[in-house]
């Protein structure tokens, strides 16, 4: 199964970081959060993936063209011009990168890769979202459920702690970052059926795929909801990365599925 990752956005509301690299490219643990996502599949059993680019592709390009050479052990010699590599530690990634468009919305995004995609089932997530989701059991209940696409849903923490005060002004209880309000939202990690396409919309470059598609696709009662109650984080603002370089750096990353 093929799994599409959104990587072509301006990632504007984490700019610090963002002016000089595409959103996918921002580092956590020396590594970009792309590749933190890829990783999350491959050790599930998914390593077909197309990358829709847009905002600094080429950087994404550059990365993966020369991944492999630079995880590996070489002797160059300047003289002849030859290349001799001795070991590498190189990922089992099987990678496409489709360019879709400077300013083209996740809907266009989308559609553009169709000719990529074949006739099967096919993953899809955001190039900014990490988190533990059992893949396999996604695409069992999405199977089960015979609709033509599948959304993780999550239960974010709040962003800000909970102070119960009583009447006296006396703390009652405290509770940091708890749940949200109950409702559940968009969490990626998606599965799809080729089904989905005649729902993007001949305009697409200028759609969203949440307010549009999805709009759809649920009026249409084809839209399943997958409900995720593990580690889901999405990089959205600068102490995001700096909560996810946190839990790198403390050695047990929940999304850390492989070995």
């Amino acid at each position: 199964m093929k799994v599409v990752i959104l990587a072509g956005g301006l990632g504007t509301r984490i700019s610090e970081e963002s002016f000089l690299r595409p959103k996918p490219m921002i580092e956590i643990g020396g590594k970009p959060i792309l590749w933190h996502i890829m990783k999350i599949f491959e050790a599930q059993g998914f390593r077909d993936f197309i990358i829709c680019l847009g905002y600094k592709g080429y950087m994404i390009k550059d990365y993966f063209i020369n991944y492999y050479l630079y995880n590996s052990d070489v002797t160059i010699d300047l003289a002849s011009n030859s290349l001799n590599i001795h070991r590498t530690n190189s990922e089992n990634f099987k990678v496409t990168l489709v360019e879709t468009g400077l300013h083209t919305l996740t809907a266009g995004r989308l559609k553009q890769v169709r000719r990529y995609l074949g006739q099967e089932d096919f993953l899809m997530t955001y190039g900014d979202g990490l988190a533990d989701v059992d893949l396999q059991k996604l695409v069992a209940f999405h199977k089960k459920q015979k609709k033509l696409a599948t959304v993780t849903t999550v239960q974010p923490a709040g962003r800000f702690g909970l102070v119960g005060v009583d009447q006296n002004d006396i703390v009652t209880h405290f509770q940091e970052k708890p749940l949200g309000d109950g409702g559940w939202i968009n969490g990626g990690f998606f599965v799809m059926s080729p089904g989905i396409f005649p729902y993007l919309p001949e305009n697409a470059d200028a759609q969203m795929l949440e307010q549009d598609t999805l709009e759809g696709l649920a009026r249409d009662q084809q839209l399943a909801a997958f409900k995720h109650h593990g580690f889901w984080k999405c990089m959205d603002a600068l102490r995001d990365k700096e909560d996810l370089e946190r839990l790198w750096n403390s050695g047990h990353p929940a999304w850390k599925l492989w070995p």
